[in-house]
């Protein structure tokens, strides 16, 4: 049987041992950390073609092709105001309609004068015929045939008159109704049925066209010429497309066409205009609004490219972060064309499916393993 003291001696031997395991399976597991060291894990990309054609935006006005006033070319009282404001005519729909009693009148007591006048030609036709059969029998004087000749002229000329004054006449009373010259959109009308209206009256409404519309914007000289250059050799492929961005941040549906480039230079800005045309069938672009334009190689571009964030610079300029079949990281030097769509055009220093480090890129060196993950969607 042990003593009191033997007890306490054993339990303090039983507590030394016990930490001196501690502290040896403590350093255990630190000489085994050192032996392993981790491995750091970034998401790459591989080097790719892509259709990444040249592209540039511009900011520009939409403005119709067709805008006019519509004014009265006759005096008169406005009988009827034929169309509703704001909504789509077609080309010769009545607009509005002015009293015509005055102009049928007119119409028809020129119409009357003239019967009078083509009565007093036959007449006139009549006598000179009879003064020639007598003058020519040597019974009648010349002077009497002159005198029958002369009257014969008058006639002509009386009828020739009366027959223009018709012609106006008429043309008088087809102003009394005012049609659209165009397919278009009304304005607000500026008078009312009963108002008085003369050619001094101004503006009765207006007319736009809106389709097809056209889209005006300053460009570069430089891309002018860049654009001229593409122009000419259309034969051998496509023209650039045209886009738009809509004020409400969507893109237009349908593709336009260059159709027109100033050769004007304006020497504040060293900019050219150059327009578009679109289809506008529907109306969706308004008149005057500021848009966006889009310019678009017409022929596709294969090209290398990597994300634009794989690219990193340097006093030496750019280069990438390449892992290759071993999983090591290499410094790679490239050269960079040119940058679009979130990627950069690779002119020289990689192949096509190596792989560039996109993310973690902070977290390695050259030389060392990584852990690769693909980027989102390859």
């Amino acid at each position: 049987m042990l003593s009191a003291g033997d007890e306490r001696a054993r339990t303090a031997l039983g507590a030394l041992m016990a930490a001196l395991l501690y502290v040896l399976s403590g350093s255990t597991a630190a000489a085994q950390g050192d032996d392993t060291v981790a491995v750091p894990a970034v998401v790459v990309a591989p080097a790719e073609m892509r259709d990444l054609r040249e592209r540039a935006t511009f900011t520009g006005r939409l403005r119709a092709i067709q805008r006019v006033d519509i004014r009265a070319r006759v005096s008169g009282f406005v009988e009827e105001v034929a169309f509703t404001e704001g909504r789509r005519v077609e080309a010769g729909a009545a607009l509005y309609r002015i009293e015509d009693d005055v102009y049928r009148a007119a119409v028809q007591q020129t119409e009357g004068s003239i019967s009078a006048a083509e009565a007093q030609l036959e007449l006139a036709k009549l006598q000179r015929d009879r003064q020639q059969t007598l003058v020519e029998r040597g019974t009648g004087a010349p002077a009497q045939l002159d005198i029958a000749q002369a009257e014969l002229g008058r006639a002509q000329g009386e009828l020739e008159r009366l027959r223009g004054l018709l012609a106006q006449a008429k043309l008088d009373l087809s102003y009394t109704t005012i049609t659209a010259p165009f397919d278009g959109i009304t304005g607000l009308s500026n008078v009312d049925v009963g108002a008085f209206v003369s050619p001094e009256t101004g503006a009765l409404t207006t007319l736009t066209r809106l389709d097809p519309m056209q889209v005006e914007f300053p460009v570069a000289t430089s891309q002018v010429l860049r654009f001229r250059r593409q122009r000419a050799a259309e034969a051998a492929g496509r023209a650039p497309s045209v886009q738009l961005g809509l004020p409400d941040g969507t893109t237009y549906a349908r593709k336009g066409e260059i159709d027109f480039v100033d050769t004007k230079v304006d020497r504040g800005t060293d900019t050219v205009t150059v327009r578009a045309r679109f289809d506008n069938p529907d109306g969706v672009l308004p008149d005057g609004a500021l848009v966006t334009v889009m310019l678009e190689a017409g022929e596709e571009q294969l090209v290398l490219s990597v994300p634009r964030r794989a690219v990193q610079r340097d006093q030496e300029g750019a280069f990438v972060l390449v892992v290759n079949s071993e999983s090591k990281v290499e410094r790679r030097r490239v050269e960079v064309a040119r940058t679009t769509a979130g990627r950069a055009v690779i002119g020289s220093g990689l192949e096509q499916g190596e792989r560039v480090i996109t993310e973690g890129i902070n977290k390695v060196r050259p030389g060392i393993v990584v852990d690769a993950a693909p980027a989102a969607g390859g």
